[in-house]
């Protein structure tokens, strides 16, 4: 059957001078689900998930400032930080209308989604987190690295880190942990290491796994919202991912008793292998509230 919302529409909205682009489907009266990337993609990640709910759903999946088709300002005049990335979201909702929505957090997208649910916990209807953490105890031993990092921001620390920059490394963060790797598209990971290879690119990558302590600071905050507000959260994890570890998600449940917790027998990038049993997932769970 043919679903004349299955059209997506990739737009361009204003935020206070900057371009931020996003893709857009579903129909307008529909509940809206604010789909939140990570690093290092864009909204491009959603594009198998976001056809199996456009008859259900209102889909809106901005790319953050500095991925993807977004406007990537020189550091020196606009500061990379979470705070200043969800500052930039938050007025694009705004900026398009969004009054209640949904929204899906992953990675990167999970401290930027978190903040405006601190900042505006009445327009959060509910959470669906793809490897989205908000736990210390999500946190791997991969992380060590960074960690360092956060306590020395030297420049030998710095310059560490650029292995998570390398093409391999985008590649390894898709196949990593997948049962067969042959599920992967290359498609992904290729745009990915596309938008990487920009000029100056490296370098606001860098300030923004050096500002990830900012988000680590924040968990208590996020979690005493989860407790106080109690949305409606599901989470649909990765259980192989290298970075995010399943107690981050079987932590939501502390806070949120209701939380819903799927585990995937896949890496980091779930929707690269289970977009469709991830779409069923959201169906199943009531995101309309």
């Amino acid at each position: 059957m043919s679903n004349i919302f299955g059209t997506v529409h990739y737009r361009a909205a204003d935020v206070g001078g900057l371009k931020i682009s996003y893709r857009e489907a579903g129909p307008a009266n529909a509940p809206t689900l604010l789909l939140m990337h990570g690093f290092p993609t864009a909204g491009h990640m959603f594009r198998d998930l976001i056809p199996l709910l456009t008859d259900s759903f209102h889909l809106v999946a901005p790319d953050l400032p500095g991925f993807g088709q977004s406007d990537m300002p020189p550091r020196n005049a606009y500061k990379y930080t979470f705070d200043n990335l969800a500052e930039t979201i938050d007025r694009f909702t705004e900026t398009i209308g969004l009054k209640r929505f949904a929204i899906y957090i992953f990675d990167y997208g999970a401290p930027v989604g978190l903040r405006i649910a601190l900042k505006h916990p009445e327009r959060i209807a509910a959470i669906v987190s793809q490897n989205g953490n908000a736990y210390e105890e999500g946190l791997s031993d991969g992380w060590n690295p960074i960690r360092k990092y956060w306590e020395d921001a030297s420049q030998a620390n710095r310059d560490a880190l650029r292995g998570f920059l390398k093409p391999e490394a985008t590649v390894s963060q898709y196949t990593h942990g997948v049962p067969d790797a042959t599920r992967v598209s290359p498609d992904g990971y290729s745009l990915d290491n596309f938008y990487l290879a920009r000029p100056d690119a490296h370098e606001l990558q860098l300030d923004l796994l050096g500002d990830y302590k900012s988000n680590v600071a924040l968990y208590p905050s996020f979690q005493k919202y989860f407790r106080d507000h109690k949305p409606p959260l599901l989470a649909v994890w990765g259980k192989n991912d290298p970075f995010f570890l399943p107690p981050g998600a079987e932590a939501f449940k502390r806070d949120i008793p209701s939380a819903v917790v799927r585990f995937f027998d896949t890496g980091h990038f779930a929707l690269e292998t289970h977009a469709a049993e991830i779409a069923a997932a959201i169906r199943d769970f009531p995101l309309k509230v």
